[in-house]
């Protein structure tokens, strides 16, 4: 087992750099401050012996840690991404550590009286007794994927010291930009030369994913026009009303508050309105590419329907396509997913083998020659105020990333 203290010092290192991406930028990585962080990884790396440890221009870094068996062995690879959500701010991250928890409420801001508590996000009580991370209300904490980052990182130090554990060659990859669809962009796959990867990405403990969402995303432009409002009777065009008949012409209960499993939604995550304009930013998603098709169409028909009955093109639709589902490019080679499956049951955890209600770098990685299943990192609620982390869930992942490389040596 892994030093607990040792675990909790390194992601606290990592969480508290501020790395949010920025959807509107066009570089990359999207904001100067990913920079930070990576700068410090790339230390990191080099501190705790890997080889060929380098970064791009564009903040991509790769690192390496050398076969110590004589027999030929997979290249297998371990995947992070080093950004977090611009849904929520991860600046000024001010962890709290909660040891021991013991099942009641978590007070995370008195004077804000923000509250995690179990009656409303009752997978807290599979952790009780355990040592939580948790934010102190007002910002994300970053395990998503800072996370799968120190057990990267941790997994590779253990190894490097404990040499008795026979593996083969690991690389090593951390991304920025991944939380807006644009982690693995430029990711050199030749270059970092791995036979298959796992992302480590996933949120409680024993998941285990090779299913996600195809994925698109739509921006709906409303034109209206703006006169003096004392004035406007049959002049005025008010965008921000014409915007609702799109919105309440889409199925309301195939959102994400209404949906699971393999149940795709349409998401409305942003709407910019005034009179003259209203902009409407829509995900679209589905497990099944001939629904996840129909959706589109769907979005498409309603445009066209309005702009007929309103007798005018008051609307328009962008649509573009951000990744799709990586099952058909992993079911070929399933022994990889056996592997990570195998070793999570000699660790005594169960694997959750489910779709992921999202996407990954593994999903665009996969589509680009490197197959690429996602394995738990143990954060809960993502993105926001009442995102935690077990300790003992980093540790077991910690442990998972060595035996897949122990066992994907003892096969071969």
């Amino acid at each position: 087992m892994t030093n607990k203290q040792h675990i909790i010092e390194r992601f606290i290192s990592y969480i508290t750099i501020d790395t949010e991406s920025d959807p509107n930028s066009e570089t990359t990585p999207s904001t100067e401050k990913q920079w930070d962080l990576a700068h410090k990884l790339v230390e990191d790396l080099k501190a705790i012996g890997l080889s060929d440890v380098t970064i791009d221009d564009n903040a991509y870094i790769m690192a390496t840690l050398p076969s110590n068996v004589e027999h030929d062995v997979p290249i297998i690879g371990f995947i992070s991404h080093f950004d977090t959500s611009p849904d929520f701010t991860g600046a000024n991250v001010n962890p709290q550590i909660i040891e021991a928890y013991d099942g009641k409420d978590i007070v995370l801001n008195e004077a804000q009286n923000i509250v995690l508590s179990p009656d409303y996000f009752e997978d807290l009580l599979h952790y009780k007794g355990q040592t939580l991370i948790t934010t102190d209300g007002t910002t994300l904490l970053g395990a998503d994927d800072k996370a799968g980052i120190t057990e990267i990182v941790t997994a590779m130090e253990y190894l490097i010291n404990h040499p008795d554990i026979k593996h083969g060659d690991i690389k090593i990859g951390f991304t920025p930009d991944e939380e807006i669809g644009k982690g693995a962009h430029k990711f050199d796959v030749e270059k970092f030369g791995a036979d298959w990867a796992y992302t480590m990405d996933g949120s409680q403990i024993g998941e285990l994913e090779y299913e996600n969402f195809n994925a698109a995303g739509a921006v709906i432009k409303v034109k209206g026009k703006i006169v003096h409002p004392g004035y406007a009777k049959g002049k005025m065009v008010n965008s921000m009303y014409y915007a609702s008949e799109f919105i309440n012409a889409l199925p309301q209960l195939e959102t994400p508050e209404h949906t699971e499993g393999y149940e795709g939604f349409f998401h409305l995550h942003t709407i910019e309105g005034k009179v003259e304009e209203t902009k409407l930013q829509y995900i679209i998603r589905d497990h099944d590419m001939a629904k996840f098709e129909a959706r589109k169409a769907l979005m498409q028909k309603i445009v066209s329907d309005l702009n007929a009955k309103f007798e005018a093109d008051i609307f328009e639709i962008e649509l573009k396509d951000q990744y799709f589902n990586m099952k058909d490019k992993v079911e070929p080679v399933m022994h990889i997913v056996d592997i990570a499956e195998e070793a999570m049951k000699a660790l005594n955890i169960t694997p959750l083998i489910k779709p992921i209600r999202g996407g990954t770098d593994g999903s665009q990685l996969s589509y680009m020659g490197l197959p690429c299943p996602n394995i738990f990192a143990g954060g809960h609620n993502f993105h926001g105020r009442y995102e935690y982390v077990p300790v003992e869930s980093m540790q077991k992942a910690v442990e998972v990333i060595c035996k897949i490389a122990e066992l994907t040596a003892s096969k071969n």
